[in-house]
């Protein structure tokens, strides 16, 4: 089946810091709207779910007296960066094949515009559904990043995930 299961990605310690500081809610929704939109699409709902719960892992935390900083993070985001290289490191450390790998760190990287010049981004599939799942979620101000979720709910949600697309590829086998 698969080498790296979204479990194994979300409760490695370091995804688990990062995840933490993005917001593990909006993380855990955007790989549920990209699950979605990958089996509407015709993707790969693992790579889609991959690159969705990761996507914002490269967040800085941009604060101004204490208090989150919308236009300071505005000005200076490159969170799809930095997120697609520690996406790519954390998946590679886990056993994930290098192909899906950079495919899942592509997607992070290309999820956004907001740190390129002016200009058209040409995405593949993959990389539309990670962009649409995020923006699915997203609020006035960055407050997605602020929902609360805890652990055990998350994993929960995770773990439904896991199931979702294992089902999926033995359906997919069944048919080939």
């Amino acid at each position: 089946m698969r080498n790296v299961t979204l479990a194994d990605v979300f409760t490695h310690p370091v995804a688990q810091k990062y995840l933490h500081r993005s917001g593990v809610s909006h993380a855990i929704i955007v790989a549920e709207h990209a699950l979605e939109l990958a089996l509407q699409n015709g993707v790969d709902p693992d790579l889609a779910t991959k690159a969705g719960l990761l996507h914002d892992i490269g967040h800085y935390e941009w604060y101004k007296n204490g208090k989150w900083d919308y236009e300071q993070y505005r000005e200076s985001d490159i969170h799809a960066i930095k997120g697609a290289e520690r996406a790519h490191k954390l998946l590679i450390r886990l056993g994930e094949d290098r192909q899906p790998a950079k495919e899942i760190a592509l997607a992070i990287l290309l999820h956004t515009d907001s740190y390129l010049p002016e200009g058209t981004l040409h995405q593949n599939p993959l990389q539309k559904v990670v962009r649409m799942a995020d923006e699915m979620d997203e609020e006035p101000g960055g407050r997605h990043h602020y929902r609360e979720m805890n652990r055990e709910v998350a994993l929960q949600h995770i773990q439904k995930l896991d199931q979702k697309i294992d089902d999926y590829l033995i359906q997919v086998r069944r048919t080939v």
